[in-house]
């Protein structure tokens, strides 16, 4: 799944590419993906690009006062083409699902795709990004200046909730999901089952310069990196996460992982639950 990392640095090739360009023509492939009706995805065309930025995981386009929202779900990815095919997509069972064409030189845009059959790409045409609903619940950034320790501690204090899943909710902070969370808490040497309210001054710090560190590290790796090599640059810098079986680059122990219905975390047990060996069912809990 794109998280902020990648997602910032898509922001960065794309502002770069299509800002000051013009929209020639729109195509939505995958009705699925089409979110909002008013204003039409034609509205977009003959406007000029003004940006690109990002708002959490949400691409956001700025386009002659109105804005292209997407957010690219758990196996989605913008392609740059610099020679796109002539006439309009087929609709069909492909890969894509939002086709943009833009003026001079000619031939030029960028596919937004998804791989697999579970297609959870969501595209929205809006006046003001707050008005998809994603973007409007969700928390600070955590590489914006409100992102302190102080508000960092206020965001846990009372928290009832495992950090890991605090780590994860977008309303609590924006751009985190299930990969970097498990390098967050393996750089503050955590495990993902512990409570947050329960969190030590100490261990709420920990965990606020983890953030921080680990995201910032992952945003100048993909610095300069191509758009087909940045999934692959993100595997790269993990730590534990999608590392099951192997040693931990800290300590050498193995790394564990527990599996859930749709998704894993991974973690070493050495750095962060005491050598403790967490239940792999649903309800993990501590082995006693």
């Amino acid at each position: 799944m794109p998280e902020l990392p990648e997602v910032e640095a898509l922001v960065r090739f794309l502002d770069e590419e299509v800002g000051g360009r013009t929209v020639e023509r729109v195509y939505p492939v995958a009705v699925s993906a089409l979110k909002t009706y008013e204003p039409a995805v034609g509205a977009l065309e003959g406007r000029v690009v003004d940006g690109v930025g990002r708002r959490g995981k949400f691409l956001v386009f700025g386009v002659g006062g109105l804005a292209l929202v997407v957010h690219l779900g758990r196996a989605g990815w913008v392609r740059w083409n610099g020679r796109m095919p002539e006439g309009p997509p087929r609709p069909g069972k492909g890969p894509l699902a939002l086709r943009v064409r833009l003026v001079e030189p000619a031939g030029t845009g960028f596919d937004v795709t998804e791989a697999g059959s579970r297609k959870h790409v969501a595209v929205y045409v809006v006046a003001d990004p707050v008005e998809v609903p994603g973007v409007a619940r969700l928390g600070p950034d955590p590489l914006g200046e409100g992102f302190t320790l102080g508000a960092f501690a206020g965001m846990v204090r009372g928290e009832r909730r495992r950090i890991k899943g605090v780590l994860r909710d977008q309303s609590v902070l924006a751009g985190i999901g299930n990969a970097y969370a498990d390098e967050i808490l393996h750089v503050a040497r955590m495990s993902p089952f512990k409570v947050a309210g329960t969190l030590s001054d100490g261990e709420v710090a920990r965990v606020h310069a983890a953030v921080g560190a680990t995201l910032t590290d992952a945003v100048e790796r993909s610095r300069g990196v191509g758009l087909r090599e940045l999934k692959a640059e993100k595997r790269s810098g993990m730590r534990v996460h999608g590392r099951t079986g192997e040693a931990c680059p800290v300590c050498g122990d193995t790394v564990r992982e527990v599996s859930f219905s749709d998704e894993s975390m991974q973690y070493c047990p050495t750095c962060q639950t005491g050598g403790k060996i967490l239940a792999d069912r649903r309800m993990s809990r501590l082995l006693k």
